[in-house]
């Protein structure tokens, strides 16, 4: 089954490495995963994109053309990228403002606030993202998720980014659990988090609904 992934944002956040993280966890889990990325004009402030293809089976073309998955964390990748998407799912900061223009299911949550406020690092927002989007879409396990993070980023920050990459399991676990994932949104990241662990209890007691599950 191929599942293809965008990553949009700006340059400096990071997108190229979380792509990079995702496509190596998928091969630890024994899939095919191809990973390209493009730039605006500016390398850090200038938009930035990424793209991940993972498959079962071999992948014939490395560019996604029909995103099953949609990563935005400022308004102009939402604008941009949003409007084109078909049957896939966006996922976009709390701070993007959503637009009624923009028909694709849709799940806000606090990553950017979530790696400055919680992890205390806003340079790690691109692992929050990343732990969102292993969260939901499950392309890759968690574990290997995390011994990819292990083996890319700066020695010395493993145990910083393994924060970061769990709190994204959170905030992904908050998202299924939304009632109306289209217009949803958490006011903190303390109350994201605290939230999605009540999500984990009530699955585990069989009361979630399972609606991406």
């Amino acid at each position: 089954m191929r599942v293809e992934f965008r990553l949009s944002g700006s340059g400096g956040q990071g997108l190229l490495l979380a792509g990079i993280v995702l496509a190596e966890a998928a091969i630890l889990d024994d899939k095919n995963a191809v990973q390209t990325q493009s730039y605006g004009p500016e390398a850090r402030g200038g938009s930035s994109k990424a793209e991940v293809v993972i498959s079962d089976e071999d992948i014939d073309y490395p560019k996604a053309t029909d995103p099953d998955y949609l990563l935005a964390l400022t308004t102009d990748a939402y604008r941009t990228y949003g409007s084109i998407m078909g049957k896939g799912l966006v996922i976009v900061d709390s701070s993007v403002r959503l637009s009624d223009e923009i028909k694709a299911r849709t799940v806000s949550v606090p990553i950017l606030a979530t790696a400055a406020e919680k992890i205390g690092k806003k340079v790690v927002a691109n692992i929050v993202a990343l732990g969102v989007l292993g969260g939901l879409s499950k392309a890759a396990s968690r574990e290997s998720l995390e011994e990819a993070v292990q083996s890319r980023v700066p020695k010395g920050t493993e145990g910083l980014n393994l924060s970061a990459l769990r709190a994204g399991f959170d905030l992904a676990d908050l998202a299924m659990a939304q009632p109306d994932y289209r217009r949803a949104t958490a006011a903190s990241p303390e109350a994201a988090l605290e939230d999605a662990r009540t999500a984990r209890r009530n699955a585990r007691r069989g009361e979630n609904d399972g609606r991406y599950r």
